[in-house]
């Protein structure tokens, strides 16, 4: 393990033991068995070593959801990756509380990442006929309300001292979300034009490239594929 590797991992390792949720590039330096300088020299400051810190705990989150062999159920999939979501805050509480109260940078590419991998399960849902609202609503309300009783279990955990209770709002929230079997009548080609449509939204779709359509074409394309989805 190199010096930046030690640095921190002892950073993530003091953010959980400290009660306040800081910490100070001393402690950080004492800690690791390294001089101020190397710290200043690896992160620039202390916010440079903090945004670190967020970026190696939410990579090895997402290595875990990349790895994860996609099941035959994608709302099953949804629900496990909730509960991932949900066990990586309070496994991580001072990080979670640092990333999505404004006490650090973001990590931007990992949040939009961890978005994306939710997005590609949603549209598989719809692909089978299980959604009740279009894919880009679906998948905002989802991150929405995992990411906020996430912290909410972090943040306040006094009102909220039963982890269980984001599973509670697990349910109600996918419960509106997703049918509970391909609806009724839903047709392969409703389904097929609910997920080109949010492919054409998010471009996860290598088939749909908004690009190619001018804005006229774009709000056509879109028309049609809301008809034909039954959400229009």
């Amino acid at each position: 393990m190199d010096h930046r590797e030690r640095i921190i991992e002892v950073t993530a390792r003091l953010l959980a033991d400290s009660p306040t949720g800081e910490v100070s590039t001393r402690a950080v330096a004492e800690a690791a068995g390294v001089q101020q300088p190397t710290l200043y020299r690896l992160f620039g400051d202390k916010d440079g070593l903090i945004r670190a810190t967020i970026d190696a705990a939410f990579e090895s989150y997402l290595g875990g959801k990349r790895a994860a062999v996609p099941g035959e159920d994608p709302v099953a999939d949804v629900r496990e990756g909730w509960d991932r979501h949900t066990a990586f805050a309070l496994a991580h509480p001072a990080l979670y509380r640092l990333t999505f109260q404004g006490g650090a940078d973001a990590p931007g590419g990992a949040l939009a990442e961890a978005y994306d991998l939710l997005g590609a399960l949603v549209v598989r849902a719809g692909a089978a006929g299980r959604l009740r609202i279009d894919a880009d609503r679906a998948t905002r309300t989802i991150m929405a309300a995992n990411t906020g009783i996430a912290l909410a279990l972090v943040t306040r955990p006094e009102l909220h001292p039963d982890p269980l209770i984001s599973d509670t709002v697990r349910d109600v929230t996918l419960a509106g979300i997703f049918t509970d079997a391909a609806a009724p009548g839903t047709s392969a080609v409703a389904s097929a034009a609910t997920t080109l449509a949010s492919a054409l939204e998010h471009g996860t779709d290598e088939r749909v490239d908004a690009a190619a359509f001018t804005v006229a074409e774009t709000a056509l394309l879109r028309e049609w594929l809301g008809r034909l989805g039954g959400t229009a």
